[in-house]
C-alpha cells in the first residue's frame, strides 16, 4: 500500500468512527447526562448523581486556591440562598482540596454552602478533565448550561438561567 493511501485510509477509519462517544475523562458538554456519583456533604448528607435527576440542580467543581473560584464562589453562595429554598439542589464538590482548606476557606469567606472536599480528583474526572470552576445547571440530570473561568459566570447570568430552567419545569 502507497504511504498516501495508507494515511487516507487511517484518516478515513478516524472521520468514520462513533465520534459521539465520549472517551473516560472526556469533558461532559450540553445535553450529556450527570454522571453516576455519590459524595458526602460536610453536613452529613449524601448527594448522588440519582438525586440531582429529580428537578432542577446545579453541580459545582472548585478549588479553594483558585483565583477565579474564589471571584464566583459569592455569586453561587447568593444563588444557593435564593434558590435552594425553591427546590434547586446544590452540589458543590471540590477538586482535590481537603476538608481542612474547605473548611477553613469557608469560615473566613462567610460561606454556608454544603459542600464535598475531595483529597482527589476521582468525581471530578467523571465531569471533566481541566479547569475549574466548572457550574453544570442540570433539568433532570441533563446539562443545559456550563460555566467555566472562560468568562467567570456572574451571579446574574446564573440567575437568569436557572431562572428559565424553572420556567420550562
Amino acid at each position: 500500500m502507497r504511504p498516501a493511501t495508507a494515511i487516507l485510509s487511517v484518516i478515513l477509519c478516524i472521520v468514520t468512527s462513533c465520534i459521539h462517544d465520549k472517551p473516560e475523562g472526556a469533558d461532559l458538554a450540553v445535553t450529556d447526562n450527570i454522571p453516576d456519583f455519590s459524595v458526602t456533604m460536610n453536613d452529613g448528607k449524601v448527594v448522588t448523581g440519582e438525586q440531582l435527576r429529580d428537578g432542577i440542580s446545579v453541580v459545582v467543581f472548585f478549588t479553594t486556591k483558585c483565583p477565579d473560584c474564589q471571584t464566583t464562589l459569592p455569586h453561587l453562595q447568593r444563588l444557593y440562598d435564593e434558590y435552594q429554598p425553591q427546590g434547586v439542589k446544590f452540589a458543590l464538590i471540590s477538586r482535590e482540596d481537603g476538608e481542612d482548606s474547605v473548611a477553613q476557606y469557608w469560615a473566613e469567606n462567610d460561606l454556608t454552602m454544603p459542600y464535598s472536599a475531595q483529597n482527589d480528583r476521582k468525581i471530578y474526572e467523571k465531569f471533566a478533565t481541566s479547569r475549574v470552576p466548572r457550574v453544570y445547571l442540570c433539568r433532570f440530570g441533563t446539562i443545559k448550561y456550563i460555566f467555566t473561568d472562560d468568562p467567570n459566570p456572574t451571579y446574574d447570568i446564573m440567575s437568569e438561567r436557572l431562572q428559565g430552567l424553572m420556567i420550562k419545569f
